[in-house]
Formats: C-alpha cells, structure tokens, sequence
C-alpha cells in the first residue's frame, strides 16, 4: 500500500484564541525561585508543559540562528542538584494538579480547555541529554509522574538528536518508553550547507540523521522542523524538497515517525535577520511535504501539524 498523509487540519493552520494567543507568548524559563523547573502553556503540546531546564549554564551543541537564549560568554559546565530538582519538580506538579499554578497572574487569561497537564519535558536553554544527570532527572521525572498519580502525562524530551547515541541517553530513553515518553527530535535542514548555515554545529548532519533513525527503530517519534526566513528570504525550495528528501528516507529506512511538527519562528530571535514565514508559505510547505511522503510505499500514518508564527 502506499503510504498517505494526514494533517491536523489538513495542512492548515489554526488561529488560537486571544487569551491562548496571550498564553502562548509567555514562554519564560524562569519560574519564582526555581533553578530548573517552569511552566508553560504550549500550542504544541495544546495544555500545561512543565518544563525541566537541566541547562542552566547555557551550554549547547548547536548555536542556532533562531535561538532566543541569550547565551553566557565562557559557560562552565554545571552539576544538576537532584534534590533541589526534585523538591521543584514536587511542587511545580501539585500546584498543577491542585489548581493553585492557573491563580498566578501570568495564566490569568489561559482558557479553560488548556488548564489541563500534558506533559514534562526536557528543554532549556542548551542540550538536555549533554547535561551531567540527565539520566538521573528522567528517573525523578518518572518517580513523581507516578507519585501524583498522573499516568497519562507524558515525558517529553526536546532534543537536536546529537547526543541520542550515547548508551546513557538510552538508557534514560528506556524508561521514558516505559512512562508515556516521547522523543521529539529536531531537523531543520537536508543538506549539509543549510544545516550549517542554520544550527551553526560542528556535528555533521550525518551523524543527527543516523542517531535519529537508530531512535526511530525502537520507538515512534515526534520531527520539530523550523523554518524561517533569512534577510527576508525564505530558504529555497530545492533546499525545502532536500529536507522532505530526508525525512522521506528516514521512514523508508525503518525510522517510525508518528507526527511532524512544521512551524516558524514565535518569539524575537537574537539574530535580528530572522523572521517569520507567512502561514501561506508554511501551509504550502506542510502540503509539499505531504506529496514527498505519500510516495513512500508500506508503512503508518504520519500526521503532520503546521504552527504559524503568532506565537
């Protein structure tokens, strides 16, 4: 059978609410006098996102041009205190689950059918799987999810998909598989030039494609695909159809690929030359996409979803 395509919309994008829109916007990473742990309202995971910053020190591998971490000039390394990430992460979940997070001024305007916890994820302002005690988060991470009784909510990792091959990742891997865990990989790029040109890593291209295919083998993942434009030009559509390309031969090679996410940027970058794509462009990038893979033969459902740049 021939693989076929199938949207969350149907290749187009939906307009959020004014008090979601509000929401939406407040993407801080700061929290009270929490060192790791925040809370987010997020379009993509459509509920609360507790996140878990395990970078801190800003350290990361990629150095991407939409980033909007302002990054520390000679960045040490920390050790995560896995005490103090437990006690936050304990009391960021029971504000959550006893409504005392949607009081806060900042959520005032979250609409109804968002107040509604949908997972704990691993992103920060670097790396996640490059921090020292990764590992060891997941499994306070898992502790606690099951603690209040929340089996549902799921464990998320936000990952450039460069460290995936380390056998410590794995191993952290395996019991996120074992607790509602999803692995949401990055690719913003198929050729080697593009990918330099917006990640800006000395890790080839290569060896992200390879890691996310072995990831792929043993479990279904999420594809975050970012797409911007650069001095007012968006990238091309020979370099668009190179990373389709990419994604096509992912699925043909065995990776399981349940959802890609397309989207743009949503929030002021650092680097002043970029901004945001039309939902014109993204919805027929979204569909482009869906062309490419609907020629690969045998295999499940790829839902792809498009998120446009109001943030």
């Amino acid at each position: 059978m021939m693989r076929y395509m199938r949207g969350r919309t149907d290749g187009q994008i939906s307009t959020p609410g004014e008090g979601a829109r509000r929401a939406f916007a407040e993407h801080s990473r700061r929290w009270e006098s929490f060192k790791y742990v925040y809370p987010v309202v997020s379009r993509r995971s459509r509920g609360l996102s507790i996140g878990v910053n395990l970078n801190p020190d800003t350290i990361c591998n990629f150095d991407c041009v939409y980033c909007q971490v302002q990054k520390q000039e000679s960045p040490r390394p920390i050790q995560v205190d896995l005490d103090v990430l437990r006690a936050e992460l304990g009391a960021m979940l029971e504000a959550a689950v006893s409504g005392a997070l949607w009081k806060y001024e900042r959520f005032a305007s979250v609409d109804a059918s968002l107040k509604r916890i949908n997972d704990i994820a691993f992103s920060g302002d670097g790396e996640p799987t490059s921090a020292k005690g990764f590992a060891q988060a997941v499994d306070i991470a898992a502790e606690l999810k099951q603690a209040y009784g929340l089996s549902g909510v799921k464990i998320i990792l936000i990952t450039n998909a460069t460290l995936l091959d380390r056998p410590g990742v794995e191993a952290a891997l395996k019991v996120m598989d074992n607790n509602q865990g999803e692995v949401w990989a990055k690719l913003d790029a198929g050729t080697d030039d593009y990918y330099k040109l917006i990640d800006r890593s000395t890790i080839p291209l290569r060896r992200v494609l390879s890691n996310i295919l072995a990831c792929g083998k043993r479990r279904a993942l999420v594809i975050q695909s970012l797409f911007m434009a650069l001095h007012g030009e968006p990238l091309s559509d020979g370099e668009f159809d190179a990373y389709a390309d990419r994604v096509a031969e992912l699925i043909e090679a065995g990776c399981r690929i349940k959802l890609v996410q397309l989207y743009t940027v949503a929030r002021k970058p650092l680097e002043p030359y970029v901004s945001a794509l039309s939902d014109v462009q993204l919805t027929e990038w979204s569909q482009r996409l869906s062309r490419r893979l609907g020629c690969v033969p045998d295999g499940e459902d790829v839902t792809i979803e498009v998120f446009g740049g109001c943030a």
